[in-house]
């Protein structure tokens, strides 16, 4: 457990040294603090809730940018580290293979989880300084968004470090970064879609659309953030499809965790026999 927290330190203090941390902390800060603000200024009219208001905007905003933070942060964790040496000196110490890049996971999946809690944080924050009256539950809803969405941001650093196991030089593993990013982003969605518009109701029932948006890590995360709690799905027009999507919120959350621990695995057992 040791060598896990050293390795992962090491990663953190690295991510200050290039300032991945303050810049992804400041980015999901200004980002957080611009929708809550401009997001919820209408709410006093048309008598919704700013915290609702404010999930809904940075579930969005997250399935867009927190991924492909990530996958940045990750794509060359270890390609990149055997391209420069570093890599082979690393493991000339008594350290096991699993550990190094375990614990290198852990360091960068610190890095996104203190930009992303800190970042939406501050929204938070300010929604409290508003002076609006903000019920419990609206607060369960928020904090359950910024625990998601450090899951969310978990996943795909697992996959990019998938990515950075599979090939053995950093432009590759940027295009296939690239390409998790676009796929799971934002084609899928399309290509679901179409699907839907093509079979009419005909094949695609409830149970294979469920499967089919559980594939998807991301659209997992808006399942649980749109549709997991009531006073959000009537903001955020999901009433409808929570009353289709029959899958609970701890089995999204359930499915969140597969997506990160399936690829870390995959990745650790191809990095145990790649040849260094």
């Amino acid at each position: 457990m040791n060598t896990l927290l050293t390795i992962a330190a090491k990663e953190v203090r690295d991510g200050l040294r290039n300032r991945w941390v303050v810049a992804t902390t400041l980015l999901m800060a200004a980002l957080a603090l611009t929708l809550s603000f401009l997001g919820a200024a209408p709410t006093g009219t048309v008598g919704v809730g700013r915290v609702e208001v404010t999930i809904v905007s940075l579930s969005s905003l997250t399935i867009f940018l927190l991924p492909l933070i990530a996958l940045l942060l990750s794509f060359d964790a270890v390609v990149g580290e055997i391209d420069r040496g570093t890599m082979t000196l690393l493991l000339s110490y008594p350290v096991a293979r699993w550990q190094v890049l375990i614990g290198k996971f852990l360091g960068h999946a610190a890095i996104i989880a203190f930009a992303t809690v800190l970042g939406y944080g501050a929204a938070g924050v300010a929604l409290a300084m508003s002076g609006s009256e903000i019920g419990p539950e609206s607060w369960r809803a928020f904090a359950a968004m910024i625990g998601s969405s450090v899951l969310l941001g978990a996943a795909f650093t697992a996959m990019g470090y998938l990515a950075s196991t599979l090939v053995r030089d950093r432009g590759t593993a940027a295009g296939i970064a690239v390409a998790i990013w676009l796929v799971l982003v934002l084609l899928y969605d399309m290509a679901l879609l179409g699907l839907l518009v093509a079979d009419g109701g005909k094949t695609v029932n409830a149970g294979l659309l469920n499967g089919l948006l559980l594939a998807n890590p991301a659209d997992a995360f808006r399942l649980f953030n749109l549709t997991g709690f009531k006073s959000v799905s009537q903001f955020a027009g999901t009433a409808g499809l929570a009353a289709q999507v029959q899958v609970s919120a701890s089995v999204l959350l359930a499915v969140l965790a597969g997506w990160v621990a399936a690829p870390l695995a995959l990745a650790a057992v191809l990095f145990s026999r790649r040849q260094i």
